[in-house]
């Protein structure tokens, strides 16, 4: 019998689980259930005798004991104290399949197409946590697929304990034709539930998943799913590009854990994937205002939350992370400390102590961003960098100010939430592009819901990859994916786009990617990593001219960095249906460059102007050496167990060391690894003589020219 420490590293969706809340004012009364011990006639005629303000407005003694109550905020808390209560629940808005929902994005997307392709005859698959194919927008197009969770020809999305809504969800995105119409309405949609309960999966359900769906032909499939491995070396970053080396356009979710660099995963981190990032679409954004003070505060609305629009001023209290009474919060704005408690957990204390709207400050350099758990509230909850938050405490609560909201208009943004690059060891450029990922309303089992993600984005690219196949039926993946990255259009922050790593080549056009003038390949422009004292690369990219047309391009030289040094080609005269290569040369003197990544775009001019997004790394960075530590432990083995972990650099050694959690009792070194060359690492573990059970921290120590960095990461032994 074989013991497991971790098996295969985790794979989860990549969403924030939101259904759209209610509507209500933070002044309006509101509506709970209330769970009972015992029968609810004495409970109510307490009620009314102790509270009469409160309205009953249904009973259930069938499937629990239960009553459904209404009244206002500091009404409800009182319930607390009363003697039979079990438990309070929020009352969730569920949405019918015979009800308008609210506005889809894949309508905004459709209604800019041009041309009457709808993905007809194209079959794409979807690897993901099942589809509920009885969906009235989704059993016309569903054609079939695999369960690699339960081995079975029924990839239906996990219902019960655990149950799922994402799959459905990601699907209706792509191919929906019914009350709402998905990016390509009828292609032919194939299901691979490769993530189970809880929307998790090992790597090798989705390996095998990847295998099912390249074997019955799929043209085009879609993963929103990832880990936190930001490295091109790990199994399912290999089989993604296997599946494109066969024919296969894949897509791929960034993932949520931006807005840092460094943040992308397997198999995102694939260099023929098109990895695709969240944006989100012109809108307005809170700003939180303190009087006197010029500067500014935006806040990140976590997902599930009501939108941040409170019309009038109000005094703010700081409540650490909001363990103990939150006694002096009535009427207040709440502002908690990041940690201690789940972000649901302080949101509910917070309205329950009768604050008016709630922020969460990030515990770490930067912001975050976070979900209530399907918590539905009538007050806003926020999230605000750690810098804001010590901001609003020295300004706002030590001071008493009350602070303001007012709504800024923003154009077309990345999400703050989206993982940015660049990959570690392949030192390339992801995402590749950006889609609509924000607020995303789409099919869910038994009716609709908007949730947020790079989840949402990937479909999108994958439904117009469908039809793209459609209309160019013999265009290989390559062909598809430069397509689309050379119609992208850039995204600004004011005056400045948004650099590569966050955007890569920009924005969907789908009308461009459909019939394009010019398509550009072996762009992005890697450079790689700069060691040496005077780094010089050249690097080769070709234009094909698809129009009727003879195209003429000139590179604009950039304007270059200290230390930095271009030769770019002069101009490219390319005839119709003919293609010509060019070649750009970056020299570097170290002495002079900052440390950190280096990023921008290089311009073709023409008729229409090209940008061609650039990276370089300058040495030591901040991203982590190593990731994805994995440890098993086999008692009928004379290895006694495998360690597997991927490295980003070059180094001189790294040795691994065993803790017991808790105590951190060092149990000892379990291997030691002489010079390894990056990428991922596996190796024989010393475990075969050790008495061991329960829960351990394995400590993974790098040294190199650099330094020595050590990386942690949490392992449980279930014993033999």
């Amino acid at each position: 019998m074989r013991f497991y420490i971790s098996i295969f590293l985790t794979f989860v969706i990549l969403t924030g689980f939101s259904a759209p809340p209610t509507p209500v004012a933070p002044e309006e009364e509101v509506t709970i259930i209330v769970e009972l011990k015992e029968d609810t006639a004495p409970f109510i005629s307490e009620l009314k005798r102790r509270l009469p303000r409160l309205e009953v407005v249904a009973e259930y003694d069938t499937i629990f004991n239960g009553v459904a109550i209404r009244g206002t905020a500091e009404e409800l808390e009182k319930l607390v104290r009363m003697d039979n209560v079990v438990n309070q629940y929020p009352v969730q808005t569920y949405r019918s399949l015979g009800e308008k929902p609210l506005s889809f994005t894949t309508e905004d997307i459709r209604n800019r197409i041009q041309s009457p392709y709808t993905g007809d005859g194209v079959k794409v698959g979807i690897i993901d946590t099942g589809i509920d194919y009885t969906h009235p927008d989704l059993e016309a197009n569903y054609s079939g697929g695999f369960d690699t969770v339960d081995f079975d020809e029924d990839p239906m999305e996990t219902e019960g304990e655990g149950k799922t809504v994402h799959g459905t969800h990601v699907a209706g995105v792509i191919g929906a034709n019914g009350e709402m119409e998905g990016i390509a309405p009828e292609a032919e949609l194939y299901a691979y539930r490769a993530l189970g309960p809880g929307g998790v999966g090992s790597s090798v359900q989705v390996i095998a998943a990847l295998e099912e769906a390249v074997k019955q032909g799929m043209d085009v499939i879609n993963l929103s799913l990832g880990n936190d491995v930001n490295g091109p070396d790990w199994p399912t970053t290999h089989a993604v590009n296997k599946a494109v080396e066969l024919g296969v356009v894949v897509v791929v979710a960034a993932g949520n854990s931006g807005p840092d660099s460094w943040t992308v995963g397997s198999p995102a981190t694939s260099s023929d994937a098109i990895t695709v990032g969240a944006s989100a679409l012109s809108m307005k954004a809170p700003i939180l205002k303190v009087p006197g003070e010029r500067s500014k505060v935006a806040v990140q609305v976590l997902s599930g939350s009501q939108k941040w629009k409170l019309d009038k001023k109000y005094p703010i209290e700081y409540v650490g992370t909001g363990e103990k009474n939150l006694d002096n919060v009535s009427g207040k704005i709440a502002l908690f400390e990041r940690g201690g408690i789940p972000f649901s957990q302080k949101a509910l204390r917070a309205y329950k102590a009768g604050a008016k709207g709630v922020l969460i400050a990030n515990n770490e350099k930067g912001m975050f961003y976070g979900g209530l758990d399907g918590l539905n509230l009538p007050i806003p909850v926020g999230a605000i960098s750690q810098e804001a938050g010590k901001w609003l405490v020295e300004k706002a609560v030590q001071q008493n100010q009350w602070i303001e909201t007012v709504q800024e208009s923003l154009g077309d943004q990345v999400a703050p939430f989206s993982s940015r690059g660049p990959v570690t060891t392949s030192w390339e450029i992801k995402p590749d592009l950006l889609a609509p990922g924000v607020d995303i309303m789409s099919t869910v089992p038994g009716g609709y819901q908007a949730l947020q993600g790079t989840s949402m984005a990937a479909p999108h690219v994958a439904g117009v990859a469908a039809l793209m196949k459609e209309a160019h039926p013999d265009w290989n993946a390559e062909q598809v994916k430069n397509a689309l990255t050379t119609s992208a259009q850039l995204i600004y922050n004011k005056e400045t786009p948004f650099p590569p790593t966050q955007q890569g080549a920009g924005f969907i056009d789908v009308n461009k990617a459909l019939d394009p003038e010019i398509v550009i390949s072996a762009a992005p422009l890697s450079f790689g990593k700069a060691d040496d004292n005077f780094f010089r690369k050249k690097l080769s990219f070709k234009v094909e001219n698809l129009s009727d047309e003879p195209v003429q391009l000139q590179m604009e030289r950039p304007k270059s960095e200290n230390g930095e040094s271009w030769t770019v080609p002069m101009t490219m005269e390319i005839p119709p249906g003919k293609s010509e290569e060019a070649d750009v040369e970056l020299r570097l003197n170290n002495a002079f460059l900052e440390e950190g990544i280096h990023e921008g775009y290089l311009t073709l001019k023409g008729e229409t102007d090209y940008q061609l997004p650039y990276v370089y790394v300058k040495e030591r960075s901040d991203y982590n050496k190593v990731s994805g530590f994995e440890l098993t432990q086999n008692w009928n083995d004379e290895k006694g167990g495998m360690y597997r972990f991927h490295l980003a650099d070059q180094v001189e050694k790294v040795t691994i060391d065993l803790y017991r959690a808790g105590t951190l009792l060092n149990i000892g070194t379990i291997a030691e690894i002489d010079q390894p060359r990056p990428g991922m690492i596996e190796g024989e573990a010393g475990l075969k003589n050790l008495d061991l059970k329960g829960a351990y921290l394995a400590v993974v120590t790098v040294n190199s020219n650099e330094g020595s960095d050590s990386y942690s990461f949490p392992v449980y032994i279930e014993g033999e």
